[in-house]
């Protein structure tokens, strides 16, 4: 059964600097990469960045420059260091296991297993 479990949320004031985890349990099949997602209130979930089995790393416009993905194969553990947080960055985070999915005859690496979740606010 695979699970993943997000820790390090928490309240920062803007400027300041978070560091979120993901344990990750279980065999994931055809996985292709992590990633960090977020949601903030009355908003729809947004990619914020991801890593993919290759190394490579892509992220937001928005916390490029400002956020830090990294991952310890050995630990199974998945990270997001966070920056210089703004306001908003206020949202519940998410980290997801990406797998290769079939859509419309295309194969994709798309998130195929989610954790709950960590709240992080920023204030003023």
């Amino acid at each position: 059964q695979v699970q993943l479990v997000e820790s390090g949320g928490g309240s920062v004031q803007a400027g300041g600097s978070l560091a979120l985890s993901c344990a990750v349990s279980g065999d994931i099949v055809n996985r292709c990469g992590m990633g960090w997602y977020r949601q903030a209130p009355g908003q729809e979930r947004e990619w914020v960045s991801t890593i993919k089995s290759s190394g490579a790393t892509d992220w937001a416009a928005s916390v490029k420059g400002r956020f830090t993905i990294s991952q310890d194969n050995a630990k199974k553990t998945l990270y997001l260091q966070m920056n210089s947080l703004k306001t908003e960055d206020t949202a519940v985070y998410y980290c997801a296991a990406l797998t290769l999915q079939f859509r419309a005859y295309v194969v994709e690496c798309l998130p195929g297993y989610w954790g709950q979740g960590t709240q992080v606010t920023v204030s003023s």
